[in-house]
């Protein structure tokens, strides 16, 4: 009688009797010759293994239970049920390698963990190779700051809007979060600083509600916060230091001039139309930069006229502003208005005094 077919003689018995150490020993075995054919059995055998380990996984220690599922968590054919199964288990020890590293587990069944169970086991989905935006939605919404900084540095992490904007309004009140969401290469700069500007202002305006009387002084101490992230992220950006290197060129051979602009805000280039921008006004880059992320228009349309950019330009920057919601007709028609309204030798003079506001802070023009 060979090994496989003495195991199966000892099923019966084993799972009519209650002790425990044997029920461990039966499915380390059980488990032993799924590992060892596995790639080999049919959709059928496979099924044959899930009920079989399903009666015994429920009914062992612990430790049993971590070490079995530790064997099953890389398998790529492991019983499905049985892996869902330690995946719901309370105790960490035996979830978290199932959570981690299960090919078995689905989006659904991500989604149906990250909701109802523990911290822990939020932090070990957020290691996975891979996460949808169904399962970054739940874990950046209810995981705690350690959740939420995990799933920030998965560089296999992809998020929905709205997951992206939850994740950056935690990160308003935590600089290392920040720098980890920042640092993701595949949200564009943009639209974080967009992000960004609109989480500064929400607890700009908190703090202003509970402090009125230090309403200068908040809103000062914000915008520093919001500069220095913004800083530390553009120092360490690759796509910023390329377009810092090539607008520069063409600015110092007398070629950068509202073609060339208007040439970068077609291709949706944010880096180059902020550092052309920055070039042409002689405003700091970061004083572009929160022209570019705000919502209000203002700025913007006494920057175009103060350097003679045509409104169809003007109307284009506008657009890159305005991001993936697009620009309302009404909303573009007040702009158009106040474009043609203000006067060149205004909105030169409004420059001159962004200039002199902006020397008296740390951030320097991208032609210094």
């Amino acid at each position: 009688m060979n090994a496989q077919e003495n195991l199966i003689d000892q099923l019966e018995s084993v799972l009519a009797s209650k002790d425990l150490s044997k029920r461990a020993d039966i499915l380390r075995r059980v488990t032993d010759l799924f590992i060892h054919g596995s790639g080999t059995f049919s959709d059928d055998q496979i099924e044959l293994f899930d009920d079989v380990m399903g009666m015994l996984v429920g009914q062992i220690e612990l430790a049993a239970r971590a070490a079995f599922g530790s064997r099953l968590a890389q398998v790529s054919d492991a019983p499905a049920r049985v892996i869902r199964t330690l995946a719901f288990d309370d105790a960490i020890e035996v979830a978290a390698p199932v959570l981690k590293h299960s090919a078995r587990l689905d989006d659904a069944a991500l989604v149906e963990t990250a909701r109802t169970k523990s911290q822990g086991h939020l932090l070990a989905i957020s290691s996975r190779s891979t996460l949808a935006e169904a399962v970054t939605d739940i874990l950046v919404d209810r995981g705690n700051h350690q959740v939420a900084a995990s799933t920030a540095c998965n560089r296999g992490a992809r998020f929905s809007t709205s997951g992206l904007s939850t994740l950056v309004k935690r990160a308003q009140d935590n600089g290392e979060l920040a720098l980890s969401v920042w640092s993701r290469p595949d949200i564009p700069r943009g639209d974080l600083m967009k992000l960004f500007a609109q989480a500064s202002e929400i607890v700009r305006l908190k703090l202003e509600a509970a402090d009125p009387q230090r309403v200068a002084l908040i809103r000062a101490a914000v915008a520093d916060a919001s500069d220095r992230i913004q800083a530390t992220v553009r120092a360490g950006s690759s796509e910023y230091e390329r377009a810092l290197i090539h607008v520069r060129s063409l600015y110092s051979l007398g070629q950068l001039d509202e073609a060339r602009l208007a040439g970068f805000v077609r291709e949706g280039n944010f880096d180059r139309t902020a550092v052309a921008l920055s070039l042409m006004s002689n405003l700091p880059i970061g004083a572009i930069e929160r022209a570019l992320a705000r919502s209000e228009p203002d700025q913007l349309l006494v920057l175009a006229k103060a350097i003679d950019l045509s409104w169809e330009t003007t109307k284009a920057i506008l657009t890159l502003q305005a991001g993936r919601g697009g620009l309302a007709k009404e909303w573009l028609d007040r702009c158009f208005a106040s474009f043609f309204k203000l006067q060149p030798k205004t909105a030169r003079t409004a420059l001159q005094f962004y200039r002199l506001r902006e020397r008296a802070s740390k951030d320097t023009p991208v032609s210094s």
